[in-house]
């Protein structure tokens, strides 16, 4: 049986914290030491952290056309890790001061793919690169009708240029197995509809 977690924010001493770049993104530098499983103190390490804030994805699904609805878009991220910089994905944004997760879900959707979503599923949270980043993404499944769905959207204001495509299911698994979807918020989404299809197919 797996123990729990011997240590907390308590075990950890931040010696120093220092912002080293603030644009649209943050970054800080920390100094810090924290408590050895072998007992007693680390030395002093230095991090640097990429500070992001908190973060919803949302898989938009349609049982009754076994559809789900991708989101295309240039990632310079993957320009400088991947040969295809522009990545296959599902609807994302970050969580705006005083939003609730389930209110960036809907508003996401409708600047990304143009879709009023009807029902919200939740699927997961998790730390997307806990090494270098603060980010959390919280990942939910919204149930919509994907019926003229398509088309370039995305706000203009903030550079967005997002194709919408509408993929049989199936399809998209494929997409999966082959490594063309091949970022962490749209393989864990499709990697639990994988799993839960069954179910969600049974209960509604």
């Amino acid at each position: 049986m797996i123990e729990q977690p011997k240590f907390d924010q308590s075990s950890v001493e931040v010696v120093k914290q220092e912002r080293v770049f603030s644009g649209f993104f943050k970054v800080d530098c920390y100094q810090l030491r924290h408590q050895l499983f072998a007992g007693g103190w680390s030395q002093v390490i230095q991090r640097e952290l990429f500070v992001r804030p908190e973060a919803v994805g949302v898989l938009l699904l349609d049982l009754q056309k076994e559809t789900v609805v991708l989101v295309e878009q240039f990632r310079v991220g993957a320009l400088v890790a991947d040969k295809q910089p522009w990545l296959m994905e599902v609807v994302a944004g970050l969580v705006a001061p005083g939003e609730s997760l389930e209110e960036v879900a809907r508003r996401e959707s409708k600047e990304e793919a143009n879709c009023d979503i009807q029902q919200l599923i939740p699927i997961c949270e998790y730390l997307s690169s806990p090494g270098g980043t603060s980010e959390k993404l919280t990942l939910f499944c919204g149930l919509v009708d994907s019926s003229n769905l398509g088309g370039i959207h995305g706000l203009e204001e903030e550079g967005e240029d997002i194709r919408v495509q509408v993929v049989k299911i199936e399809e998209a698994f494929t997409l999966l197995g082959k490594g063309v979807i091949n970022n962490a918020a749209a393989i864990i989404a499709l990697q639990w509809l994988q799993i839960n299809l069954p179910n969600l197919r049974h209960k509604l």
